[in-house]
């Protein structure tokens, strides 16, 4: 998926290769100028896919819908690789998985602490709101996009018009709200308390 073409907004100081992995679960609008400055910064960047191995209230997208929506979004975006990463449940074990599928790094993207953690004596730490200017970022979250489809409105405003479009033509905002709707939005009761 990699190629050598080069995005005119690329810094004349480029990294080799910048790794992040998330769920991406779905595309919103708060990961787009992550994913733009990841591109322009680094001439390979290594996106992992979290929970690759997961479906569920936190996961509510396949490998394959998240893969489809990650390749839309990032189309002028030539210089990526997407690698499934599944949950371990162990994170020795999880942090060897990342070494061995990543390889030498110039910079891990995270806000997890826990992977910070993990990560911190294998790989310089970067957190995704240090690679964005301030007027570039977008405070919206996965929690809060599912939230907003569990109700059935207000979600399309919050991820990019490619994935909007994804998600209506393929039916997965309805499969979403009528597998997780209920579970999401109790969810969203009990934090409210």
């Amino acid at each position: 998926m990699s190629a050598s073409r080069s995005h005119p907004n690329q810094s004349p100081d480029r990294l080799s290769r910048l790794g992040m992995v998330a769920r991406w679960r779905p595309v919103h609008l708060g990961h787009l100028p992550v994913l733009r400055a990841l591109s322009d910064q680094a001439e390979t960047v290594w996106l992992g896919i979290g929970s690759a191995n997961r479906y569920n209230l936190r996961n509510p997208f396949t490998l394959e819908e998240t893969l489809a929506m990650l390749r839309l979004v990032l189309a002028d975006r030539p210089n990526y690789t997407l690698i499934p990463v599944p949950d371990l449940d162990d994170g020795p074990r999880w942090r060897a998985m990342i070494l061995d599928l990543f390889g030498p790094l110039d910079g891990f993207v995270s806000d997890n602490p826990y992977v910070a953690t993990l990560l911190r004596d294998d790989y310089r730490l970067v957190r995704p709101v240090d690679l964005v200017p301030p007027a570039e970022r977008v405070p919206i979250d996965g929690t809060l996009v599912r939230r907003h489809m569990a109700r059935g409105d207000g979600w399309r405003e919050l991820v990019p018009p490619e994935i909007a479009a994804y998600i209506m033509e393929h039916r997965l905002d309805e499969r979403f709200r009528r597998e997780f709707g209920l579970q999401t939005l109790a969810l969203e009761t009990i934090i409210r308390r």
